[in-house]
This record gives structure tokens, sequence and C-alpha cells, in this order.
């Protein structure tokens, strides 16, 4: 039976994934079959495989729903994903130049070497690879001689990190020495298949970006230019050596995939840095950091910029507004400079409306939300304000996903932001105040022209 993969799109009206699922489908025209399915048009079919939002995105293997898909949604992130379906699990290895093709790879590779087909820990490892062959390469042998170039004497797991982030400062390769279970040989992947200094890319970024994550970023290219590359990556790797052991993580990437992030979060224009690495913290905690100083060759700057932020000497990166010169309207404009002096201030009440300039749904509650503000003025306790979060750091505590989103932070408790989630009218936020605040509202009625 000739096994194939399939991806299959629920969607009727998703124009942005659209062209990269139009681009990847024809890339991967001969390897692996892409198809889309409208919804509206055909309600029984996605009924059937239980599609209720849109996109959806499954995998098919013989015509059976394998599984959802939960890859990339770029042309290049769906092209590469879908490639490690295609195919075997694991990938036989016959002869000493199969594993050698195999492990020479962009990406790492996880090679067993077992004594023969009915091992039992082969069945475990050919188990484990079929949960995880979305994320990860596998292939196998029974020819123990092909261990032997890498010390295997006995039925090992080895992890092969790719060729071109081979470097002295870590192990290339990598034994698991433990019985093999699916959750056993997840977890060591998982700890050690990054290394010390991973290359950062939009398709492993939220695997990478869940801790505390110093990343260089500088004109990377490992196909053109790898030992240039591979410059700057070395002198990362020697500094961060250095502090292993305290918490860090260490990453390089391609400044070019970067540069709406990078305009975004640290306010760095496409044509700022110039040739030399620009290098930044961000902590699981949001915190972000810059290295001001230039990056020099002998990474000295590196050196003492990571002292400082151990020594916790920096000054945290914000991004803010100017801080306005006159805010004496009843609504007070918040920017992320002011926001720890104006919403913290321990004896207000204050109600905070996160907004974005282009939002029909914030448009239509300014004039309520200025209404609401002039009935308050008078109360000296009471504070409504507002802040842009497209051009404002949002602190953390407040989860802003989309707007006007509007939170409460009531006297003496600051560390306990409330989300407010009532109805959008002046009568329905004094309600709210009367029930929440630390002291009784003080409203004064206004005009019906104001």
């Amino acid at each position: 039976i000739h096994e194939y993969t399939s991806l299959y799109l629920r969607c009727g009206h998703c124009k942005k994934l659209a062209p990269d699922f139009e681009t990847a489908a024809t890339r991967l025209k001969g390897t692996v079959p892409l198809a889309k399915v409208d919804c509206t048009a055909s309600p029984d079919t996605c009924g059937r495989f239980g599609v209720t939002g849109y996109p959806t995105l499954k995998i098919f293997r013989n015509g059976e729903d394998a599984s959802s898909y939960d890859g990339p949604r770029s042309a290049d992130g769906i092209v590469h994903f879908m490639k490690k379906q295609a195919g075997p699990n694991s990938v036989t290895l016959r002869r000493e130049a199969d594993l050698e093709a195999f492990v020479n790879h962009f990406d790492a590779s996880v090679v067993g070497f077992f004594s023969g087909p009915d091992s039992g820990q082969l069945a475990e490892f050919l188990k484990a690879a079929s949960v995880m062959r979305e994320h990860f390469r596998f292939a196998h042998t029974i020819d123990m001689t092909l261990g032997l170039k890498h010390g295997v004497d006995t039925e090992r797991v080895l992890l092969f990190r790719p060729p071109r982030l081979s470097s002295k400062f870590e192990e290339s390769v990598l034994r698991f020495t433990e019985t093999i279970t699916t959750h056993t040989l997840r977890r060591f992947i998982r700890d050690n298949i990054f290394g010390m200094c991973p290359h950062l890319t939009n398709e492993n970024r939220d695997k990478l970006k869940g801790q505390d994550l110093l990343t260089a970023y500088y004109d990377l290219d490992y196909l053109q230019n790898p030992k240039g590359t591979n410059y700057w990556r070395n002198r990362v790797m020697k500094v961060g050596s250095q502090f292993a052991s305290q918490g860090l993580s260490f990453a390089v990437a391609n400044r070019k995939d970067f540069v709406d992030e990078l305009e975004e979060e640290f306010g760095l224009g496409a044509s700022d840095g110039g040739d030399l690495p620009f290098v930044t913290i961000r902590t699981q905690q949001g915190f972000k950091y810059t290295m001001r100083e230039e990056f020099t060759r002998d990474g000295k700057s590196l050196e003492r910029f990571l002292e400082d932020y151990f020594a916790g000497r920096l000054k945290r990166y914000i991004k803010s507004e100017p801080i306005p010169e006159k805010n004496k309207g009843p609504v007070k404009v918040l920017v992320a400079e002011s926001f720890e002096e104006i919403v913290n201030e321990p004896e207000k009440d204050v109600l905070i409306e996160f907004y974005a300039p282009w939002c029909g749904h914030c448009k239509s509650l300014e004039p309520k939300y200025k209404e609401l503000a002039e009935q308050l003025y008078s109360d000296p306790n009471i504070v409504i304000a507002k802040m842009d979060a497209t051009a404002n750091d949002v602190p953390q505590g407040f989860d802003v996903q989309g707007f006007p989103t509007i939170y409460f932070a009531q006297a003496g408790k600051k560390d306990q932001p409330k989300r407010y989630e009532g109805a959008h009218e002046v009568k329905d936020f004094i309600k709210y105040l009367k029930r929440e605040s630390s002291h009784v509202p003080v409203v004064s009625r206004v005009k019906e022209d104001l």
C-alpha cells in the first residue's frame, strides 16, 4: 500500500493563510499533496471530521484522519513540516553512507542503533518516532557496526546536532543512556536538541522563547556564508559559556527574519545597527534589555553586558510614547513610562482602557468613556485612564489580546488587576465601580452635550 500524506485546509474566510498555502502546495507537488475544503459548500464533510473553527488543518494518511496540523503557517514552514510527514516514521539505515547522509542535514537527527529486527528497544524507538515525527527526524539501523565510529558498542540512541552548528564549545553528538520509552526519549531530545546557542527561526521561536533568552541578531546565512555566520555565533558561545550555569539561554538569528519584531519590540529600524550583531535579552516575565555598547570582536562588550545583567545594573528597555506634557483632561493618558506612577498610586482606584488607534470598537467607546471620566472627575480617589497598547509596552499582569481591553486596578490590590467584562455603557461602568471601588464613587451629572 502506498502511504501518502495530505494536508486539508478547512477555511472559508482565511485570506491570510491562502497565499502561503497555495505556495506550499506548488512546492510540495509530487511529494505531499495539499488540498482544501470550503466548509460553507461542504458542511457534511467538515462536520464528519469535527471541524468547528476556521482555518482547521488536518493531516491524513492512507485516507484516515491521522492528526491535527500544529506546525508553522508560513509557506516555508508548511513545506519543511510536511516533508517530515512523507515517508516512514523512522528511516532505515543500511550502510555507513546512509548514516552520514542522514545526519548531514540542516536540522538535528535522532538515530537508534539496535541488535536486530526483534529488539524490544527498537520497537519502543519506532513507537516514539511515530509520536514525535512531526517535530524531529528519526532513523535507525540493525547493523551495529555503523555505530562503531561514534563509540556505540551496545544498543544506543544518539542525537546528532546539525553539522552547521558544530562548535568546540559543546559536543556535536550526544548519547541517550536511559531505557527507551516515548517519555524518556522526548525529554532527552527536548533538553538537548538546541544545544548552547541554537539558530532562532520563525519555526522554532515559540519553543525557544519560553525561557530567559539572549539573542544576537545579525546577517546570518548558513547557506551562503556559514563561516561568517559562525564567526559571531562562536563569540556569543565563548562568552556565554562563562555564564552557562546562571539560567540564561543563548541564540543567534537572522536580523532580516525578525525586522518587524525588532522594530516593534525594541525600536530598531531596518537600517539601524550596521553589520555588527544587535543583542537583546527577553525574560520569561517579558522584561527586555538591549546591549547599547557596540559588539566588539573580542567579546568583551558582551561580557560586560552580561555581568551588568546578572548584577541587576541594567535598565529595562520599555517601548513608550513620550510622557504627555499636559495631562489634565478627564481621561488620563498613560504611556509605558508613566504607567507605574499613575496606575500604582496606592490610594487611587484606576480604570484602564488599552486601545488601538485603528480599532473601530475603541472609537465607538471613546465618547462614552470620556463621559464616564467627566462624571467622576470630581472624585479624587478614582482615575479613568487609557493607553495606546500598540505604541507602548503593556505591563506585566495585564493580558491584552484584543481591543479594547479594560482593567481595574483597585487601591490596596495593585498586584491583582481585574479584567472588566461588563457592557460599555456609562451606567454599566458606574455600577461596576460602585461595586468594586475601595471608596464610594462621587458621581457628578454633566450636561448631555458634553
